[in-house]
C-alpha cells in the first residue's frame, strides 16, 4: 500500500459525500480520510482539491463519475490529473491502474449470493487490493469470511444506517465502514 495505512483504530468510519456540502461537513470532521462517491467529471478535481485544502484525503469512486468510462485509461487520468488518495472500483483493471500509480486501490464487491462470494475471492487472489470493500456491509459472517480467506482488510458499506450496524460491521472484523449518513460520522 502507498505510505501508511489507512484505516486504524483512530479512524473505524470512512464519511461518504457526494455533494459539495457534503465534503464541507466532512472537513470539519475530525477524520483525516473519506470517500467521495463519483460526481459529474467537470466538478470532480473542484471537490477533491476542496477537500485536500481541509486536510482530508480522498478515495475517490472511480466507477461513478458521470462523464468518464470506469476502465484503465479512466483510473489512469484519475491518478495523473485529479491526484486522490485512491481509487475505489468494481473493475479490476482499475485496480490494477491504482496500484501502478502507487495509490490506495479499493476493490468494491456486491455479494449477492454464494457464486458472487467465491468468483470475487478468485478476483481478490488476481488483483490483490490494498482493501477490499464489501456490499452490503449488513453481513458480519461473510465480513469475517473475506477477511480470513483473503487476508485483506474489509471495508463494510452499503445499507449501514445505524450505531448498531456499525458496530457489528467492526465487530465482525471489518477494519472500516463507509457510510454516507451525515449522523453516523459523529463518533
Amino acid at each position: 500500500m502507498a505510505g501508511m495505512p489507512l484505516l486504524t483504530k483512530e479512524q473505524s468510519l470512512l464519511p461518504a459525500a457526494r455533494k459539495a456540502k457534503e465534503v464541507e461537513a466532512i472537513i470539519s470532521s475530525p477524520y483525516t480520510y473519506m470517500v467521495l462517491l463519483g460526481g459529474h467529471l467537470g466538478h470532480v478535481q473542484g471537490l477533491v482539491d476542496l477537500a485536500r485544502a481541509g486536510g482530508k484525503k480522498v478515495l475517490l469512486h472511480a466507477d461513478l463519475i458521470d462523464g468518464l468510462k470506469n476502465d484503465e485509461y479512466a483510473a489512469e487520468y484519475l491518478c495523473q490529473t485529479i491526484r486522490p488518495a485512491g481509487l475505489i472500483s468494481t473493475r479490476a483493471g482499475v485496480i490494477a491502474r491504482t496500484k501502478q500509480a502507487g495509490l490506495i486501490a479499493v476493490q468494491r464487491l456486491f455479494l449477492l449470493d454464494s457464486d458472487a462470494l467465491e468468483k470475487s475471492c478468485k478476483l481478490l487472489e488476481k488483483t490483490q487490493p490494498d482493501y477490499v470493500e464489501v456490499l452490503p456491509g449488513l453481513m458480519p459472517e461473510i465480513i469475517a469470511e473475506v477477511k480470513e480467506r483473503t487476508g485483506i482488510p474489509v471495508i463494510a458499506g452499503g445499507l449501514i444506517r445505524t450505531k448498531e450496524h456499525v458496530r457489528q460491521a467492526l465487530a465482525a472484523g471489518a477494519a472500516a465502514i463507509t457510510t454516507s449518513r451525515s449522523e453516523l460520522w459523529r463518533e
